[in-house]
């Protein structure tokens, strides 16, 4: 995936757009359907259920759904936390969908921040997110280290008066590689992931540590290298006081000397941004 782009998006770009696409339609249209009393498990299976009526078999990672102070991972301290639970959603109440389908042999993984009626401080935090989206981009394209970039949006949130959540991500990532996969007629998961998407993952994980990086960014040392030229699902994560929001979307890599050719948000017609187009 490290070609400049001509004329538009590729063939191979337009996949992943697509599969994105299809995640976010998924993700507003279990927004809509989500009232007081559904639990976590069951947006996550409604989500689930709506992507493979539209022919999705295989998962980077199967549905989350977060509600209430779990949307800022609050006392998350070991990974079976972030499993959906039985926390039924309450009026005014946060809560954030996240997916990661394989379609057609494209991944995409999205998070969709909203709440049940009115909740000004999570709609502060997703309008606050913006400026992230902007200061990854940029730094992205001046190629600085990733752990660089990381240390960045931390300050960004600081000065925000927020507090950083992805940071209680396996690894702390705030953004990790994805990329085409094989289609199987029957594609298993371990442990809610993917094993085609594993596979792939840890392959990438072994040829970086060959050449010197890392498909995961996050804020430790593997990741103290410029930007690796590939797809990357990036998911900034805004915590206040038991409410979180954050976006996750694909930024494009490539090995162009052009600034504006050498990363690019896959998608700008997306939920969020379209959002924050409104507010102005």
């Amino acid at each position: 995936m490290a070609t400049a782009v001509h004329g538009g998006l590729s063939v191979r770009l337009q996949g992943f757009r697509k599969v994105q696409r299809l995640a976010y339609e998924c993700a507003e249209a279990v927004a809509a359907r989500l009232e007081p009393g559904v639990t976590e498990r069951q947006a996550a299976r409604m989500q689930r259920v709506w992507l493979r009526e539209r022919g999705v078999r295989d998962w980077f990672h199967l549905p989350f759904a977060w509600f209430g102070d779990r949307t800022a991972f609050t006392g998350f301290r070991v990974p079976l936390q972030f499993f959906p639970t039985d926390r039924r959603l309450e009026p005014g109440m946060p809560f954030i969908l996240d997916m990661a389908p394989v379609y057609e042999g494209f991944t995409a993984d999205i998070g969709y921040s909203g709440a049940l009626g009115a909740n000004p401080v999570q709609e502060r935090l997703a309008a606050d997110l913006r400026a992230h989206r902007a200061l990854i981009l940029r730094e992205v394209r001046e190629r600085r280290p990733l752990r660089e970039i990381y240390e960045d949006v931390d300050r960004l949130m600081v000065r925000q008066g927020y507090a950083n959540r992805h940071r209680a991500y396996p690894f702390g990532v705030i953004a990790h590689k994805v990329d085409q996969v094989k289609e199987r007629r029957w594609s298993p998961q371990l442990f809610g992931f993917g094993t085609q998407s594993l596979k792939g993952l840890a392959a990438d994980a072994l040829r970086g540590h060959r050449e010197g990086w890392s498909p995961l960014w996050s804020p430790y040392r593997f990741s103290d290298h410029p930007p690796q030229p590939g797809l990357w699902a990036v998911e900034p994560h805004l915590g206040f006081r038991g409410t979180g929001a954050k976006f996750e979307e694909i930024l494009v890599v490539t090995d162009s000397e052009d600034p504006e050719q050498s990363a690019f948000w896959l998608d700008d017609d997306l939920p969020h941004v379209r959002r924050w187009a409104e507010e102005e």
